[in-house]
């Protein structure tokens, strides 16, 4: 009688020290765990020995990415579910060894490894990105990260994000109020920061990581204002440079390929930076902040738009989620908010408001599953099953992330604000309901 998803079950049981939430389908048709739950499908051996020779995270996302694990019934449900047995506990080095040194723990492990076949490791998924850990946010790391995470294709982007083309999260109405579409979420989300700049017809905004062009897009349509766009990835500026050119707007956008690092023309009248914090890393974000304060004109307003993670009693043990690093975001980092405004104060900046909208983020990455799974097969023709895969665990799971509250994301908006102190601020800036 088939057995192996028993078997299964229970030597994962054991290992983790924890009753698997979910019910488990093996390779041999066999069914163990919660009647009802949503199901972990174990398609082959190759998937053990992925979680044998790389325990957590990174050997479930191989898995998946490479088609060796599915999940059927509800995958927000199910990820839900897994996070207590996979992101919540971490890797404690001293817990493993004080295991490893329980007799019941080595069999169940001798089990896992007899059960896995062959003890070869398999090779990574084509997808998942390869390079040293030194010299981290480089100009030239940074390219080639930036690359790997936005040139997968602009027509997969299309797919995922809709007409808008804003890879950031939406602001969303009420949530009594029907028929909110993603495309009306996100000009009201690019509204929301042109209102926070309080953008006036003949100023110059700059647009750090200007994606595909929508805020440099909606700010010289809808405000009047001059735009330059940067971006590190080429597509982006191709299909940017058409939007704008299609618009009639090239007398007043420009859109360049270039690193923050390097702009000199300023002073500008406003910066946004919207989603693309993420990508400059601990180690030169104060130096990131420093070069838009530099080209901010005294009064000039800076809205930083930009995924956050709460605070670890011990910072210095923060490590880079394996997942996202070696499939989504090389060299990404996520830093507590407090961090973030620390930064922006040293850099010289006078924060005046800090808007956490993490729900928003959480509607948004369910949009933008739904999008992917409704065209799911011309979405693999474009990209690759298993880049298609990718996206579907990481967006589905951000959901989750952002639900549970577990990051966040916030608006800051800081001042360049003068040595008279005039910071140009109304009294008050915000109507609370």
């Amino acid at each position: 009688m088939p057995d192996a998803a028993l078997r299964l079950q229970s030597l994962v049981e054991q290992l983790v020290g924890a009753p698997l939430p979910v019910r488990v389908r093996a390779w041999d048709g066999s069914q163990a765990g919660p009647p009802g739950a949503p199901i972990l499908v174990v398609r082959n051996r190759r998937a053990v020995r992925r979680l044998l020779w790389k325990p957590g995270e990174l050997g479930l996302a191989r898995g998946w990415v490479a088609g060796d694990l599915d999940i059927e019934g509800d995958l927000y449900a199910c990820l839900d579910l897994m996070s207590g047995l996979v992101w919540e506990r971490g890797d404690d080095a001293r817990t493993l060894v004080q295991a490893l040194r329980d007799p019941e723990f080595r069999a169940a492990a001798r089990g896992l490894i007899a059960l896995a076949g062959p003890p070869l490791p398999p090779a990574p998924p084509r997808e998942e990105i390869r390079r040293p850990r030194r010299g981290l946010h480089t100009k030239r790391t940074d390219r080639r990260a930036i690359s790997h995470h936005y040139d997968v294709g602009n027509d997969f982007y299309e797919i995922v994000l809709g007409p808008s083309m804003v890879y950031s999260c939406a602001y969303w109405p009420a949530p009594e109020a029907d028929g909110a579409t993603l495309e009306a979420a996100q000009r009201d989300k690019l509204e929301l920061v042109s209102r926070k700049l309080a953008l006036r017809p003949g100023q110059r905004l700059l647009d750090v990581g200007c994606g595909w062009g929508s805020m440099a897009i909606h700010a010289a349509r809808e405000h009047g204002v001059r735009v330059v766009g940067i971006t590190l990835s080429q597509e982006q500026a191709a299909y940017a440079r058409k939007r704008v050119a299609d618009q009639g707007l090239t007398d007043r956008i420009e859109i360049r390929v270039q690193d923050y690092r390097d702009v000199a023309d300023g002073p500008y009248d406003a910066i946004s930076s919207i989603g693309m914090a993420e990508h400059v890393g601990s180690e030169r974000y104060l130096e990131y902040a420093e070069a838009l304060f530099r080209l901010l004109k005294p009064g000039g307003r800076l809205l930083n738009h930009q995924i956050g993670r709460r605070p670890q009693r011990d910072e210095s043990a923060y490590d880079i989620d394996e997942f996202i690093d070696a499939y989504v975001f090389p060299d990404g980092e996520l830093a507590p908010i407090g961090t973030t405004v620390t930064l922006l104060e040293r850099a010289g900046f006078e924060v005046r408001d800090v808007e956490a909208i993490r729900e928003h983020y959480a509607l948004t990455l369910r949009r933008w599953v739904a999008n992917l799974e409704a065209d799911w097969a011309r979405a693999v023709r474009l990209t690759s099953p298993g880049r298609a895969r990718v996206w579907r665990l990481y967006m589905a799971a951000s959901a989750v992330a952002f639900e549970r509250n577990r990051i966040g994301v916030n608006q800051v908006l800081a001042v360049r604000t003068p040595e008279s102190g005039d910071s140009g601020m109304p009294l008050r800036s915000r109507t609370w309901n």
